[in-house]
């Protein structure tokens, strides 16, 4: 049976980590760092199946290039 594949066209992440690492690269790419970029420790704890992705705090520079990103054409649903 073939993953189903997401709007980018990746199939969807297996595991928190890899979809932690995911986003870091994509915002990576697109030039924004979140430093508290993490697996959430709570649901994340004990490999959860549906753990939580925590982005952290940010500044306000950070928070104006991340709505910009998701509002280029193909950056956001």
């Amino acid at each position: 049976m073939e993953a189903k594949e997401t709007m980018a066209g990746e199939r969807p992440a297996r595991s928190a980590e890899e979809a932690v690492e995911r986003l870091r690269a994509a915002l990576h790419e697109a030039g924004i760092i979140l430093p508290s970029l993490r697996i959430d420790p709570v649901t994340g704890a004990h490999g959860h199946p549906y753990a939580l992705v925590d982005l952290g705090r940010c500044n306000l520079g950070v928070a104006s290039r991340l709505a910009a990103a998701l509002r280029r054409p193909g950056g956001g649903a």
